[in-house]
């Protein structure tokens, strides 16, 4: 183990042995959570738009039931903190949530995708079991994340535990956007139909997230010398003035929504119903285009311990920023002036690679700005207040991906897209019940996608990619102009606080 490793170990008042199990087996536990939460977010309304029969006034009502359930998650998550901050058990504060959160999370999004029923029953359930995924998720979600600034408060050994974890979130959500559109969607679709195939997939997932998680339950030894202190009380008052009374913190907030906007429209369901609509009803395709995505992504993390030591973070968003408008601009021109075909795709593919490098690179320095206002927030008012402050990353998270689902449904309204996907779903349902094979479905399938007209798909493409690029470009400049704490200033902050409490 290297000296800043055995610092940062003896810092955080665990064994050196111990900080390097953490190393391996904290981000071995999100794998499984990753691969359920793409299931559900990125999706659902897939899932929903392509299984069920919708009016107008329904589809309203399921963006009406995500909008809700995401925002009341949202404000839900600070609240969450504050009570994972006042939690004291023999297994600290953030395993018992750990444990709670994980085993409901599985059952209720196993419902969700097995649950037979149609109509406003149908909108009713969704609903209910929206509401259940929120509260469930955030249990464990809030818990886990909060657990960093109690593994190391060393900067390079934080950068480093981030990045594998990040990269093993992406690992396990990249697999899940490989597999499941291979699983669910055309001639490779489980059972011969969609409705089948989500439904066996939501049981795969289910079984194994609460299975990876056991490596950070029982693996992981975080600092628990929040143990010795009185928890603080849950109050609002005490999670406004948390993020209110911390300069840095606040910014962060409207920086990272912005980037979670942009981030969010493309896998929130429009990419899927783009590649669909533009190049074939084939699972394949898309896990192609995602896969391809999000590979690139996997390679920045684990380059990017070793691109921060070279560069600062806000050098690395120039450069990275400027990658990510190459990409969008190769998948505008591949989309707009190409015919729809395999040159064009492989195009749209690799610019999204691009701009999907340039959009992870900004997510982990965005996540490490965030943590690293916890040692701020304890310089400028003398509390840490961890948990809450991990609260803000999903916070945002969450409240982006409602606006998301408000712009999705909006340009689905504007460009007809339910006109497509209801008898997209109608064939789906009768290949399910026997009343028509799977080739005579995936052919009728083929004849409702040609008759989707080049107006609506460059309508959806525009939507997808001049959207994100705005969203990304004002978190640039707001991040630049307003973030101080580099990694010098972070660097002074930590010493000064390791004086302090050396007198």
């Amino acid at each position: 183990m290297s000296k800043k490793t055995e610092a940062a170990a003896s810092q955080a008042g665990i064994s050196e042995k111990q900080a390097k199990r953490n190393l391996w087996f904290f981000p071995l536990g999100t794998f499984g959570r990753d691969m359920i939460y793409n299931l559900f977010t990125n999706f659902i309304l897939v899932y929903v738009l392509f299984t069920h029969n919708l009016t107008a006034a329904q589809l309203m009502a399921i963006t009406g039931i995500m909008i809700g359930a995401r925002v009341f998650d949202a404000l839900n998550d600070p609240l969450m903190g504050n009570i994972i901050e006042r939690t004291r058990t023999r297994w600290g504060k953030y395993k018992p949530w750990l444990v709670i959160g994980i085993l409901s999370t599985s059952v209720v999004v196993y419902l969700a995708f097995n649950v037979r029923l149609e109509g406003w029953a149908f909108i009713w359930f969704f609903g209910i079991i929206y509401f259940a995924y929120s509260i469930a998720y955030t249990m464990h979600d809030i818990s886990y994340w909060g657990m960093i600034p109690s593994l190391s408060k060393e900067g390079s050994t934080r950068d480093k535990l981030t990045a594998m974890t990040n990269l093993a979130a992406g690992i396990g959500g990249g697999l899940a956007g490989l597999f499941i559109p291979m699983l669910t969607t055309g001639s490779g679709a489980i059972g011969g139909n969609a409705q089948t195939a989500y439904g066996v997939v939501a049981l795969i997932f289910c079984i194994l997230s609460p299975l990876f998680l056991c490596f950070t339950i029982f693996g992981v030894r975080e600092d628990r010398s929040y143990m010795d202190t009185t928890p603080p009380p849950v109050s609002f008052k005490k999670i406004v003035s948390t993020i209110t009374g911390n300069d840095q913190l606040s910014w962060m907030c409207l920086i990272f929504l912005l980037h979670q906007i942009g981030a969010d429209l493309i896998v929130g369901g429009i990419g899927s119903t783009y590649i669909y609509f533009t190049y074939g009803y084939k699972g394949g395709l898309y896990s192609l285009f995602s896969t391809i995505g999000l590979s690139a992504s996997g390679i920045l993390l684990i380059a990017y311990p070793w691109l921060s030591s070279k560069w600062s973070r806000k050098g690395l968003m120039k450069g990275f920023g400027i990658i990510m408008t190459v990409g969008f601009a190769m998948m505008l021109a591949a989309g707009l002036f190409m015919p729809a075909a395999m040159p064009s795709f492989w195009i749209t593919t690799v610019g999204y690679m691009l701009a999907q490098l340039g959009m992870n690179c900004y997510y982990v320095i965005m996540m490490l700005s965030i943590i690293n206002t916890v040692e701020y927030n304890e310089y400028k008012n003398g509390t840490r207040d961890e948990a809450i402050i991990a609260s803000i990353r999903p916070f945002f998270t969450k409240f982006g991906s409602a606006l998301c689902v408000l712009l999705t449904t909006v340009s689905y309204l504007i460009f007809g897209v339910t006109k497509y996907t209801n008898q997209i779903s109608s064939l789906e349902q009768a290949a399910n019940m026997g009343s028509i094979t799977e080739a005579d479905k995936l052919t009728q399938i083929e004849a409702v996608i040609n008759s989707v007209s080049s107006g609506q798909s460059h309508g959806i493409l525009l939507v997808m990619v001049l959207i994100p690029l705005l969203m990304m470009l004002g978190a640039y400049l707001l991040y630049k102009k307003h973030y101080i704490l580099d990694e010098d200033e972070y660097d002074r902050i930590v010493k000064e606080l390791g004086h302090k409490k050396a007198e």
